[in-house]
């Protein structure tokens, strides 16, 4: 019988027992200093790019910096323990819960992208005892992965429905003839791919998955989700609020709501809308929506 590389990773992560290996105490969320928490309690966030984190549109259309992962990573877990991203991308998470010392895996549809979790991966000069695993599943199957109350931290920044899926016409940059004009950016045309799906669809396999993960996150385990809304046919899409109602359905409960100040890495923005349509910038904020398990279910 040829045993197969996935089966193989599943019986690993599935004895694995994802251990603190921090000196932390027992009731402690994390490892931060009393100055660190207090600066997280600020409910804004900005944060800043590094030479390591993935800007080429060509390689992956939507990234999020290092430091952001860094931050949920380090908010709502500690050393040794289980992270994982059910939407990895570019392998952003991977490589902050390499930087901090967390066991993490993330899994996506796309093998280009697991390859460049590799290559990110292997470029880091990490020397610790936890594992950081790409793998290139279906986040519908993580369930088949894990054991029960196993994960202590699920982060990720999904795809935003059919956002991308769409030909980019560049309205609010003053550079419209630009290399994006006209390009659709998806990520792929994988009909399980929720990059591709209307915004209901969206919400009801959004709320599928998370719900196949709950059994696996640790009573008062964190499960953070970045989303932005947007505008479509000239109507405000609140991702967002289909996300929270998705997610209180499937027995989540929202703890917090953080906002991703985005206006200082945002470049060359035009006037949309102007002079008769008032909009927001979308690209300016996004949201961290932070949910739990609660303890008793």
């Amino acid at each position: 019988m040829v045993v197969e590389y996935k089966d193989i990773i599943k019986n690993e992560l599935k004895a694995s027992k994802f251990k603190r290996t921090c000196s932390c105490g027992a009731t402690h969320i994390n490892c931060m200093s009393a100055k660190e928490w207090m600066v997280s309690q600020i409910g804004v966030w900005q944060f800043l790019y590094e030479k390591r984190d993935v800007r080429d549109k060509t390689k992956h259309p939507a990234t999020f910096p290092i430091s952001l992962a860094k931050k949920i990573v380090s908010l709502f877990s500690h050393e040794g323990e289980l992270v994982v991203d059910p939407f990895v991308g570019s392998g952003t998470t991977l490589v902050a819960a390499q930087d901090l010392n967390r066991n993490s895996a993330g899994f996506d549809l796309n093998k280009d992208y697991i390859e460049l979790c590799k290559e990110r991966l292997a470029q880091q000069n990490a020397f610790n005892n936890c594992q950081q695993i790409p793998i290139e599943d279906d986040a519908r199957n993580i369930n088949q992965y894990f054991s029960e109350n196993s994960i202590s931290l699920i982060w990720t920044s999904p795809p935003y429905s059919n956002l991308l899926n769409r030909k980019r016409k560049n309205k609010s940059r003053r550079d419209r003839d630009n290399e994006q004009l006209d390009k659709i950016e998806q990520y792929s045309q994988d009909e399980r791919d929720l990059g591709t799906y209307s915004i209901e669809k969206w919400a009801t396999a959004m709320g599928e998955i998370f719900e196949g993960m709950l059994p696996l996150l640790k009573p008062k385990g964190h499960c953070v989700i970045n989303v932005p809304d947007f505008w479509m046919d000239n109507k405000r899409i609140t991702l967002h609020i289909y996300l929270i109602d998705e997610m209180r359905k499937r027995g989540y409960e929202l703890r917090n709501t953080i906002i991703w100040d985005r206006t200082n890495i945002v470049n060359n923005i035009g006037i949309f809308g102007w002079p008769s349509n008032y909009i927001t910038m979308g690209t300016t904020f996004e949201y961290l929506l932070d949910f739990w398990k609660p303890p008793k279910m």
